[in-house]
């Protein structure tokens, strides 16, 4: 049952508002500090679930507190018949910015994410975790004055790589069922093969060329059976070798998929190598590291066009004015509800020709509004949860 609309207290401190997401753990509503305000997102399972993960979930990022890109857990506790976990709330996915952009993302775009991207996987690791399920949706961006920082999310299916106590690695173990999402998973995963650092790297560049490419050659498999489609996953990509997944790109792609595809189970990645790799190439390319993504400059693009919409029916309704005047009528002021578009949130206005310059400074004012989630809070009856 969803508890949309309800008035919910969560330990005393948080209010939920509205539902934003949902899944197999359960679901994700917006919540407000009822001390002060301030928006966060709380995530809720059922205590039947048959795989509870939100305790552990909330131990891993108590162990991963403080790493930038990693949002804060706020509260966790059992409210009725939910477990709870209170966070930092954030904007949205990079698959959703991904579609938003018609799903192909620009060489600068891409390797924006990859220097990011490559960090957080890195943080973690060196926490001695894995995350097991590296996937664009897994990725968020943040709001406000954080609206350009990626940060990385669910972690219920993480797993520590190494013995707290005696830092020595887990042994090798074959065997093992898929964890994680197919598309993304490691030829490795697919095999059975216990995974470590190496896998959420493969998977991480199964997303970059997906970017690149807008589909990945295994997506679209059709199998009576789940297991049937998991193997032709499995057989597209071990006979998919990096240079023809990679063919159209640049060869850095392809050195990056043969480099983590050569590592050995418990090899630890050069992280700051494949970082480098991908630095080189956004400096040959002439790129700036001003944050400004496909989505900003998409964005900006639109709120040019509702300006110049607004503008436009603001000249006309000022033309119409002296003829009301001449008839006797009486005149009408221009308000918000002049076009649809209106109920957007007044934002920097773009020039008709934006120099690099001002996309830049445009996108950092624009924060607020590309990132941040729209939503209305439930208000109703009264339940504890």
């Amino acid at each position: 049952m969803s508890l949309e609309g309800w008035d919910v207290r969560i330990g005393n401190k948080y209010k939920l508002g509205k539902k934003i997401g949902a899944g197999s753990f359960g679901e994700i509503y917006v919540g407000s500090n009822i001390l002060n305000g301030e928006d966060v997102a709380v995530k809720l399972e059922s205590v039947r679930a048959t795989h509870p993960q939100l305790e552990y979930e909330a131990r891993v990022y108590k162990t991963l507190a403080g790493g930038v890109g990693i949002p804060f857990a706020r509260w966790y506790g059992k409210e009725g018949e939910h477990n709870v976990l209170v966070m930092d709330l954030l904007g949205p996915s990079i698959e959703d910015l991904f579609n938003f952009c018609k799903r192909r993302f620009s060489l600068k775009t891409v390797l924006l994410l990859a220097d990011q991207l490559l960090s957080r996987v890195e943080y973690v690791h060196s926490k001695g975790f894995i995350h097991r399920d590296i996937k664009p949706d897994n990725f968020l961006m943040g709001v406000g004055k954080r609206g350009n920082q990626v940060n990385m999310i669910d972690f219920g299916l993480a797993k520590r790589y190494r013995d707290p106590r005696t830092n020595t690695h887990i042994p090798y173990r074959e065997n093992k069922n898929l964890t994680g999402t197919p598309r993304y998973a490691s030829v490795n995963t697919h095999l059975g093969i216990e995974q470590s650092r190496r896998d959420d790297l493969e998977s991480l560049g199964y997303i970059l060329i997906y970017f690149c490419r807008g589909i990945l050659p295994w997506q679209g498999i059709r199998a009576r059976t789940k297991k049937e489609k998991y193997d032709k996953i499995m057989e597209k990509k071990m006979t998919t070798t990096a240079d023809v997944l990679c063919r159209g790109l640049n060869q850095e792609f392809a050195i990056y998929l043969n480099y983590v595809r050569s590592l050995r189970f418990d090899d630890k990645p050069d992280y700051s190598y494949l970082r480098k790799l991908f630095r080189d190439l956004f400096v040959r390319e002439g790129y700036q590291y001003d944050y400004v993504f496909d989505w900003t400059l998409k964005k900006m693009q639109e709120k040019k066009m509702v300006d110049a919409q607004q503008q436009q029916q603001q000249q006309e309704l000022s033309r119409q004015q002296p003829s009301r005047q001449t008839a006797g009528l009486p005149q009408h002021h221009s308000s918000s509800h002049a076009h649809p578009h209106h109920a957007m949130r007044h934002t920097t206005a773009i020039p008709a020709t934006t120099t690099h310059q001002q996309a830049a400074a445009a996108a950092a004012q624009m924060k607020q509004e590309l990132y941040f989630p729209q939503y209305g809070m439930g208000t109703g009856k009264s339940i504890l949860i």
